[in-house]
């Protein structure tokens, strides 16, 4: 990735000045490590008519990837090559952005001790960028640089010279010029500009990002014609990160269209007015029907198969109703979790009497788990692949047979509805598959009739009257105690 700015001077105020307000010597060639490769500065030509600071980012693909270890959502078979093979290393993007802001962070601020009145004051700057994607081709760079001041040369990128019935490309190069606008006024606009052209960020978008945006576009962002399409891009399309920086700016719109100030605005606000009931965390929710269909089929005895971090054995363990409380999980790092955030070490007598914790397969049948009033699987069947899941089902239904078990899983036609997720991905990277209604019922219905139970569903969260709810949950109950087919089969044998 590469990209330049250039200014011209005069005797009484040289262009080197600008290696001042770079706070980088237009004499020395220097190296910045960043968590995703080697950020360089340099100077092609240092005149006192003419100067040009280069900003050379070389991206090393294996650290890019080693930092977004366990970040992603699975995907495509081949996600896994696009990991490394990709234009981050040459077409100027979010990487890009944020080696500006770490490099450059005092220019950006407009912060220069030993020039203040250059930092204050435009300058002629020439900012040029040979490889840069702009999903909207040339017309959307203008409508972004235009507004703010610059004059914009943009020229589309084609696919192959050779070919130019194949088109252009998604790339433009770009020549930007200004003499009304201050280097920090420039920097800024390149930091959120940039990533919002490539439409994407090679990290997590968290709720500090609003707070960036907002400082980066002080004093031009508020009044941009573009202002939404800006921040709805920046922020990676989350809706709800998107909604609160519009907020914000309509109020630095509206303070200063009054002459006053954010807070004073803002205050006038009653307070109750301002909150909004936060949503219950679906996993919240999913505890709770666990333990209202728990609490249905007066289950005292119950099973956490796969009971990772122990989440649900603690709200089992406050209602006294569930007198013995057993959690199972393959992994011994996710029992020892459990152990400690259950505090079982420092447990009453009593209370630890009704609670156990050991390791287990749900793959092979197991005497431990005989004899229970109920069992619970909260997702924990799409961690298997298709082909295991047989085992998984005979070892529950047809060895342990409970007399109630809790199936959840999620369902697959929701997630078009999480603003986070990407098209076709799966909710976790761990997934091995995801059901839709009809796919899990299918299951469900042809499990409970071979080993005698009988089932019903219930939604888990909002029941989106298109898609669905978030979570799905089969009821399983132990039908009356005739042969089933498994126990048949083991009499025939």
């Amino acid at each position: 990735m590469f990209l330049t700015v250039t200014t011209t001077g005069t005797p009484e105020h040289p262009a080197t000045d600008l290696g001042f307000l770079l706070h980088k010597h237009p004499g020395k060639a220097q190296a910045f490590s960043t968590s995703f490769g080697t950020a360089h500065v340099l100077y092609p030509e240092a005149e006192e008519q003419r100067c040009t600071a280069a900003l050379l980012l070389e991206v090393d693909p294996a650290a890019l990837v080693r930092r977004g270890k366990g970040k992603g959502r699975g995907g495509a078979p081949d996600a896994a090559l696009a990991q490394y093979v990709n234009d981050r290393p040459y077409a100027a993007s979010s990487l890009l952005a944020v080696a500006l802001s770490n490099v450059f962070s005092s220019a950006m601020r407009g912060v220069c001790k030993a020039r203040p009145e250059r930092a204050a004051r435009p300058l002629p700057l020439r900012v040029e960028i040979p490889a840069l994607p702009a999903r909207g081709g040339p017309d959307l760079v203008r409508r972004l640089f235009e507004p703010l001041g610059w004059a914009v040369a943009v020229e589309a990128v084609p696919l192959d010279t050779e070919f130019p019935a194949w088109g252009d490309s998604r790339y433009v190069r770009l020549v930007l010029e200004s003499e009304t606008l201050t280097l920090g006024h420039a920097l800024r606009h390149l930091y959120v500009l940039l990533p919002v052209l490539d439409d994407a960020k090679h990290y997590w978008v968290s709720p500090d990002e609003v707070d960036k945006l907002l400082r980066a576009g002080e004093g031009w962002l508020p009044g941009h014609p573009e202002q939404k399409l800006i921040t709805s891009r920046y922020l990676s399309r989350r809706w709800s990160l998107t909604r609160e920086a519009m907020d914000r700016l309509e109020l630095i719109r509206l303070a200063e269209t009054d002459d006053s100030q954010v807070e004073e605005i803002d205050n006038a606000v009653e307070a109750e007015a301002e909150q909004e009931a936060k949503p219950t965390p679906l996993a919240v929710q999913r505890r709770e029907a666990i333990l209202t269909a728990l609490r249905d089929r007066a289950a005292a005895r119950v099973l956490d198969l796969g009971c990772g971090e122990g989440h649900l054995v603690r709200e089992l363990l406050k209602e006294p109703r569930f007198t013995e409380i057993v959690g199972v999980d393959v992994s011994v790092r996710a029992l020892t979790i459990a152990s400690r955030r259950l505090k079982l070490d420092r447990m009453g007598e009593r209370q630890a009497a009704r609670v156990r914790l050991f390791q287990g397969s749900l793959a092979y049948t197991d005497r431990r788990l005989k004899g229970y009033d109920a069992a619970v699987l909260s997702e924990v069947i799409e961690h298997l692949d298709l082909p295991r899941l047989p085992a998984l089902e005979y070892a529950v239904f047809g060895a342990a047979r409970p007399r109630t078990v809790v199936v959840t899983t999620p369902n697959v036609e929701y997630n078009v509805r999480w603003e986070t997720l990407p098209a076709g991905h799966v909710r976790h990277r761990d997934h091995r598959f995801e059901w839709t209604r009809e796919e899990f019922r299918a299951w469900a219905r042809t499990v409970a009739e071979r080993h005698g139970y009988d089932v019903e569903f219930r939604p888990v969260g909002p029941d989106d009257p298109e898609v669905g709810p978030p979570t799905q949950l089969a009821l399983f109950t132990l039908d009356t105690p005739t042969d089933t087919a498994t126990e048949k089969e083991a009499k025939a044998a």
